[in-house]
């Protein structure tokens, strides 16, 4: 397979792998849950998995690292620009994925408390 492929695919596979990442997110209440609490929850749940994982910050954070990657693979003397720029491109991707996912945790959790629950965390 060509390098020039294997970078797509790995970050689609690895964007797919974090795809309900933070929307899962179990809250944590003070006090005993009321009676909508299911039902809101997982109303909110289905508000979080709404927000893109494949953003323009992730997309960003992916450019950027395939770019300082593909630098850092030039100077080494053993490296190549190519796979330093796919090691860059996933690490962005996946510094991207993980605050996508800690959006969507927060969004869960901001829900929950403008439906009135006691939400802690």
């Amino acid at each position: 397979m060509k390098p020039i492929l294997i970078a797509p695919i790995c970050l689609t596979a690895l964007l797919a792998g974090c795809a309900d990442i933070g929307a899962d997110v179990d809250p944590i209440l003070d006090g005993a849950p009321r009676a909508q609490f299911q039902s809101d929850l997982a109303a909110c749940r289905s508000l979080a998995r709404n927000q893109s994982q494949l953003d323009h910050e992730t997309m960003a954070a992916a450019a950027i690292g395939a770019g300082l990657g593909g630098v850092l693979g030039k100077v080494d003397e053993e490296g190549d620009a190519l796979g330093g720029a796919i090691v860059g491109a996933l690490a962005g991707a996946a510094a991207g994925a993980s605050e996508a996912a800690d959006t969507r945790e927060d969004i869960v959790l901001n829900c929950l408390r403008g439906r009135g629950h006691a939400v802690v965390n």
